[in-house]
């Protein structure tokens, strides 16, 4: 089965993928006793807005708790990619408390898509587009892969291989994530929306998106359009949820490892991205560790994560 198609098949797949595969289902709760360390730069964020995680987990508990059609649209999201709407709620509470703020009302969202609508923003580095930036020869073995995923993925790796940090044809390329150069336009690391996706993920996702929705997909071309999807509820949390729904087919297929049953796990791959690449060095280090004798390594929560998890009872209560 090509991962492409995970969202035709998920919620089929997932009942019977033991009898194809040796899978290990990772059971519900977290792993560490204690919450692992948050990063400075989310601490140094939260206070600089004088606030504190806590009251940050508050006001995005808020947000959900009043908002019924918040709710049904999480359920509906949640179902269109068969997952629990619990990894897509803990997402989202985790990105509203280690990230930003939430908005205190759902029409917030709305306002400010429109708002991205109008503006002149693009897709570049040093004035060149990314429809001509991909098109240079390094990109070449990127060409007539299928699914929206599977070519920014490969685009991504070209640019970790090719050009981050190099200078490459007179043009000198920063050290940095390939959505944080060419993708985020007002300054790197800027994710919006009550999903938090960065225009990259939406870009990965947009196939999948479409064929489960309907929704029509996403193009580059267009950074007024892709801004608007992410910012706008009923256009975004799709692609929370087929965020979700590929992490889990990723760490069942390549790594062996359910992790539908662990809202914190899913959490934590929403948070840290790249989830098949992650299953791979898995993976690997499980059959390393196997050779020794060794038991595998279970799939573990970050900080984030942890949080979910520890929140999970009074979440679900919501739903």
């Amino acid at each position: 089965m090509k991962r492409g198609l995970f969202g035709a098949v998920l919620g089929l797949s997932l009942g019977f993928s033991s009898l194809a595969h040796a899978v290990t289902v990772v059971p519900p709760g977290n792993q560490s006793a204690e919450q692992p360390d948050v990063p400075g730069a989310s601490s140094r964020r939260t206070s600089a807005g004088n606030t504190t995680f806590e009251r940050k987990y508050k006001r995005v508990y808020a947000l959900l708790a009043n908002d019924k059609k918040l709710r049904a649209k999480i359920k509906e999201a949640s179902a269109q990619f068969g997952i629990d709407p619990m990894h897509m709620v803990g997402a989202i509470v985790g990105e509203h408390t280690y990230n930003v703020d939430a908005y205190d009302r759902l029409q917030t969202y709305y306002v400010k898509a429109i708002s991205y609508m109008r503006s002149g923003l693009n897709f570049e580095y040093k004035g060149e587009s990314i429809g001509e930036f991909v098109r240079r020869p390094q990109f070449a073995e990127c060409n007539g892969r299928s699914g929206s995923e599977a070519l920014w993925t490969c685009r991504e790796r070209v640019w970790n291989r090719e050009f981050s940090g190099q200078t490459v044809d007179g043009t000198s390329f920063p050290k940095n994530r390939f959505s944080a150069v060419f993708f985020q336009p007002f300054y790197a690391g800027q994710t919006f929306g009550i999903g938090q996706l960065n225009p990259l993920t939406a870009l990965k996702m947009s196939d999948a998106v479409h064929r489960r929705t309907g929704l029509p997909e996403l193009s580059a071309d267009d950074p007024q359009e892709v801004y608007r999807t992410i910012m706008d509820p009923d256009l975004t949390l799709p692609y929370v949820a087929a965020t979700l729904a590929d992490a889990i087919a990723a760490y069942r297929d390549v790594a062996g490892f359910d992790i539908s049953k662990n809202p914190g796990i899913t959490a934590t791959l929403y948070n840290v991205g790249n989830p098949e690449e992650r299953a791979s060095a898995l993976k690997k280090e499980n059959a390393e560790r196997a050779a020794k004798g060794e038991a595998p390594r279970m799939p573990e929560e970050n900080y984030y994560g942890w949080l979910v998890n520890d929140k999970l009872p009074e979440l679900q209560a919501l739903f």
